[in-house]
């Protein structure tokens, strides 16, 4: 059998068709448009239909639909509470596309339907108590404990991103002051590399902007500390303190098996992941002294909306 995995987004929607290994036999992408999300439901419909004929398979072939969706889900039941990417509000994601499909539905948030794909698929495939943190804009992510993503109360799941680093730190988008992503997130990182800067003009991370520091990205520390300049290794080191005292947090919280990085950040692999080991690894509460939790790099890159979102039913049915 295959399984459809949706990965909804707020300018395309992804589509494929997954095999029982969590090969993607085929996939597409379409608009994400201002309309009634009923009628985009419709054209997920169609779009899933022309990947079946164009992979000679029909919707008999198909044990089930999973979808990923921005915003706070209620796994549940399959609603859309509220997504501010999409303007959806108390939308019954899963009962109009059952409707359409006449298949199965399965609605996860996407962050946590990516975390579920690298315990089924990916990475993650021989621990049990697995969290994934993605690093990009915000920081998101997702729980997933033997196999089943948690989904809190009601499906709500949790928010990785926002617990407090620092009491009355950086003011949050959420309302708090001082949370994870202010810290952690790839657009914190922006600005505290653009900071440094300002402080240290000799540094050669204006040479890697060519002196335009709104050129300044989530790479540009990273790659100018591989180069031994001490104002970006100072950057990257600060940097890796925030994520791995968030990382230190969940240790000891949640005593994980393996904690997973995702996200535009996670690409510098083994160069990040090593530097928070080491990090970790001064503190016997939370981590040296208690079992050993993996930090690894997320596998499933830009396939993991699909793969993850296929995933809730593959592990459903």
């Amino acid at each position: 059998m295959f399984y459809i995995g949706v990965d909804i987004g707020g300018t395309t929607i992804k589509t494929g068709v997954v095999d029982k290994l969590g090969n993607i036999v085929v996939k597409s992408a379409i608009k994400t448009e201002n309309i009634a999300p009923e009628l985009q439901m419709q054209k997920v419909g169609k779009q899933i239909e022309k990947l079946l004929q164009s992979s000679n398979l029909s919707f008999d072939d198909i044990s089930g639909i999973g979808v990923g969706c921005p915003g706070a889900i209620n796994g549940k039941k399959g609603i859309v509470g509220y997504s501010s990417n999409l303007k959806w509000t108390n939308f019954h994601l899963k009962d109009v596309l059952e409707s359409v499909t006449l298949k199965p539905v399965r609605v996860a948030n996407d962050a946590d339907a990516a975390t579920l794909g690298e315990v089924i698929f990916g990475v993650a495939k021989n621990y049990g108590v697995v969290i994934l943190l993605t690093f990009g804009t915000g920081v998101g992510g997702g729980i997933v404990i033997d196999k089943k993503l948690y989904e809190g109360t009601n499906g709500m799941v949790s928010e990785l991103g926002h617990i407090t680093l620092k009491s009355n730190g950086i003011k949050c988008g959420c309302g708090r002051r001082g949370c994870y992503e202010q810290y952690a997130s790839a657009t914190a990182l922006i600005r505290q590399t653009k900071s440094a800067m300002l402080k240290d003009k000799n540094s050669l991370l204006w040479s890697e902007v060519l002196g335009d520091i709104d050129k300044v990205d989530g790479k540009t520390a990273f790659t100018v500390a591989k180069q031994g300049d001490k104002t970006a290794k100072k950057v990257v080191d600060k940097y890796v303190s925030y994520i791995a005292e968030g990382c230190l947090n969940y240790c000891n919280i949640f005593r994980p098996d393996a904690i997973v990085f995702g996200g535009g950040i996670s690409k510098e692999g083994e160069y990040l992941t090593e530097k928070v080991v080491k990090y970790l690894e001064k503190y016997e509460y939370g981590y040296k002294g208690t079992p050993k939790t993996e930090i690894l790099t997320a596998m499933l890159k830009n396939d993991a909306g699909i793969i993850g979102a296929a995933s809730l039913v593959a592990e459903e049915f």
